[in-house]
């Protein structure tokens, strides 16, 4: 068995990544920063916040291209952001970083099984109208 520090050590250097990430549409860069927003996350308050430029040396991609995904997740609802200011030493209020809240995953998927299921009730009725004008 592992000791308490041992299995500590072990719990810092890795981080859970739902499998549902790869049944929600994601592009490529979205399921990346999303993995680095997970990676950064306090897992007491489900909050980051690293600025754009970190994400993007850390994933790879410019600034525009994190800010982009960074929307796409808040469309796709699995993050929120909020804007922070921060006072500098002079006493100054400055613009800080997004705060990222990252959302429960289940309440994504379950909102994609919604509207799939929508779809396919539509789908159905459309079929039964079409078969009703042909007869």
């Amino acid at each position: 068995m592992l000791s308490t520090e041992m299995q500590k050590l072990k719990q810092q250097n890795y981080f859970p990544l739902p499998n549902a990430v790869f049944d929600l549409d994601l592009t490529d860069g979205e399921i990346l920063v999303y993995a680095y927003l997970l990676r950064c996350e306090d897992r007491r308050t489900y909050q980051c916040h690293p600025s754009y430029a970190t994400i993007g040396r850390a994933i790879g991609k410019s600034v525009n291209s994190v800010r982009k995904y960074v929307q796409g997740l808040i469309q796709k609802g699995l993050i929120t952001t909020e804007h922070t200011q921060i006072v500098t030493k002079s006493g100054e209020t400055r613009n800080g970083t997004l705060l990222y809240t990252i959302l429960p995953i289940q309440q994504v998927m379950d909102r994609q099984f919604e509207r799939q299921m929508t779809l396919s009730q539509i789908a159905y009725r459309k079929q039964e109208i079409q078969e009703k004008l042909r007869k």
